[in-house]
C-alpha cells in the first residue's frame, strides 16, 4: 500500500516516510497560503463535557453543606467556592457557574436516564417509544464542520452508544439517532494526527514514536517560521511526545478486565494514578485536535449512568471503589464528603484542561485558545438523580462575548431545593424554583459562535446574564 502524501488535504503536515503528522496553526505557513491578503481569523471551538450521577447537595442543616456542597455560596460576583469546586479557585475568572437550569421536558426523568437528553433537550422519558433529536455538538458541527477534516470529535469512557436511556454518547445527530462515541485514547491518536502505510503501522505497533520519522522534516519547516511560530512548533511537538507517553500508559487501564462485584480483589494492578492519568489523556486528545484545528466540535461523556461500566471505576483515583454507589451512600457518616471528593477530582481534571487552553496562545497574540473556545460542563442530575437544577460550568470564550468571574444563581437562596431528605424519593419533593430551560443557554451560546439560531428545542429567551 502506498500513501500519496501530496494527495492530503489543504492543512500542512509533517512528513516522513509514510507517515504524516498535522500541524498546529502556524502564523507563517497561514500567510504563506492562497488567502494571505485576508487577516486570519481565530476559529471559534465548543467542547462539552457530562458526568452522571449529580452532586453532593446536603441540606442547608446539615454540618456538610458549608464545605461540601457542589453549588458555592453566594450570588452573582459575590461568592465563593464550597471544597468541592475549590480547583477551579485559580479560573475564577474564566468561569461561570450556574444553577437553576434544566430541561422541560425531562425533569420527570429518572436520574438514571439523564444523559441523553443533555444536549439535545428531547423527551426521551422513563417508558414508553424512544425518540431523540439532534445535540447542541451537531449543531454547531453542521455550521461549522466542513472547515476541519472531522466534523466533529465524539468521545466517552466507555464508547461506543450504550443503549436508549443508558447512552454511551453525548452527540446525536439530525434523526436523533446517536453518534458512536470513541473510547481509546491510541485509536483517537492515530485517527486524528497520523496517517500511515502498513510499514509504518508496524512501526508505531512496536512503540516506535511517530515523530521519529518526522523530526527532518520539522527542522526543515522550523527554518522558515517566524520566532513566535518556531516557539509554537516545539511547545506542540512537545505536547505530541507527551501525549504519545500518555496513550501509552492509558491504554493498560483500558484493557484490564472489568472486575466482578465478588472479586474486586482480582484489579490489583490497576494503580490509584490509571484513571486519573486515562481522564487527562481524553482531555489531551480534544486540546491536540482544537490545537491543530483538526476540528472544532468536541463532545466527551466522563461516565454513563446507573453505575455500568469502565467510567464507574474512575473513582479509584481518589480511592473509593465504584463512583455511582457514592451518590446512593450519602446519608452514611462521611458520605457527603465522599462524594464531593469524587466531583472535586472530575473538577480538577476539568480546571486542569481549562488551564492548559488559557496558557496555549492563539496565533498571532490574539488572545488564549481558551479567549476562542467555549466549553460546557455539567450534568443533568442534581441531588440523588433528581432531574432538576443542572450542576453547570461554562467556561471560555471571552472573545466571543461571554463574561465570568460570577455564579449566576436561578436556584434563589436554597439551590438545594428538592435536595435528597432520606424520607421521600426526589420526584416527591417539594422545588423551591422554577427552573429556567436550558435551551436558553444553547441559543446564547449557538448565537456568540456565529450560528444563526433564534431558538433551539424548548428555549423561551437567552442568558443575556452572560454576555
Amino acid at each position: 500500500m502506498t500513501l500519496n502524501l501530496n494527495g492530503l488535504d489543504r492543512r500542512r503536515f509533517l512528513r516522513g516516510t509514510g507517515v504524516a503528522l498535522a500541524l498546529p496553526l502556524l502564523e507563517s505557513v497561514a500567510m504563506a497560503g492562497p488567502r494571505a491578503s485576508e487577516p486570519p481569523q481565530d476559529p471559534k471551538r465548543l467542547a462539552c463535557f457530562y458526568f452522571p450521577d449529580g452532586v453532593p447537595m446536603p441540606l442547608v442543616e446539615d454540618p456538610a453543606y458549608k464545605d461540601w456542597s457542589w453549588f458555592p455560596h453566594g450570588t452573582g460576583d459575590d461568592f465563593k467556592f464550597t471544597k468541592a469546586l475549590s480547583p477551579l479557585e485559580p479560573l475564577r475568572d474564566e468561569i461561570s457557574v450556574l444553577s437553576g437550569f434544566s430541561h422541560p421536558k425531562s425533569r420527570s426523568v429518572h436520574g438514571h436516564s439523564n444523559a441523553d437528553q443533555f444536549l439535545t433537550a428531547a423527551d426521551t422519558g422513563s417508558n414508553g417509544p424512544y425518540k431523540n433529536s439532534i445535540s447542541l455538538d451537531q449543531i454547531y458541527a453542521e455550521h461549522i464542520g466542513n472547515q476541519t477534516r472531522y466534523s466533529s470529535l465524539v468521545m466517552s469512557t466507555d464508547g461506543g452508544t450504550g443503549t436508549p436511556r443508558g447512552t454511551h454518547t453525548l452527540s446525536f445527530n439530525r434523526n436523533g439517532r446517536a453518534i458512536p462515541a470513541e473510547n481509546r485514547p491510541k485509536r483517537i491518536f492515530d485517527m486524528l494526527f497520523v496517517k500511515s502505510d502498513e510499514d509504518a503501522a508496524r512501526r508505531l505497533a512496536i512503540s516506535q514514536s511517530a515523530l521519529d520519522d518526522l523530526l527532518a522534516d520539522a527542522r526543515s519547516l522550523r527554518k522558515t517560521l517566524s520566532s513566535n511560530d518556531q516557539s509554537s512548533l516545539d511547545e506542540y511537538l512537545d505536547s505530541v511526545r507527551e501525549a504519545e507517553i500518555k496513550v501509552e500508559k492509558a491504554k493498560h487501564w483500558l484493557k484490564t478486565p472489568l472486575p466482578t462485584v465478588n472479586a474486586d480483589h482480582l484489579n490489583l494492578n490497576l494503580t490509584p494514578d490509571e484513571p486519573r492519568q486515562y481522564l487527562q489523556t481524553m482531555f489531551e486528545m480534544i486540546f491536540l485536535a482544537f490545537k491543530t484545528d483538526s476540528t472544532r466540535v468536541a463532545t466527551y461523556q466522563i461516565g454513563r449512568e446507573n453505575g455500568v461500566g469502565i467510567s464507574d471505576h474512575l473513582a479509584r483515583a481518589v480511592g473509593f471503589s465504584l463512583a455511582h454507589q457514592l451518590s446512593h451512600e450519602t446519608k452514611n457518616p462521611g458520605g457527603w464528603k465522599n462524594f464531593a471528593i469524587y466531583c472535586q477530582f472530575l473538577n480538577e481534571e476539568f480546571g486542569r484542561f481549562v488551564a492548559k487552553l488559557k496558557a496555549t496562545d492563539e496565533p498571532a497574540g490574539r488572545g488564549s485558545m481558551l479567549d476562542n473556545t467555549l466549553l460546557l460542563f455539567g450534568s443533568a442530575s442534581s441531588a440523588f438523580h433528581l432531574s432538576r437544577n443542572y450542576p453547570l460550568i461554562l467556561a471560555g470564550g471571552k472573545n466571543m462575548g461571554f463574561k465570568h468571574g460570577k455564579y449566576l444563581n436561578n436556584a434563589g437562596s436554597n439551590p438545594q431545593g428538592g435536595a435528597w431528605n432520606g424520607g421521600r424519593e426526589p420526584w416527591q419533593q417539594e422545588i423551591s424554583h422554577e427552573d429556567r430551560p436550558l435551551s436558553n443557554l444553547f441559543v446564547t451560546m449557538l448565537q456568540q459562535l456565529d450560528v444563526p439560531a433564534e431558538s433551539v428545542a424548548d428555549s423561551d429567551g437567552k442568558v443575556t446574564e452572560l454576555i
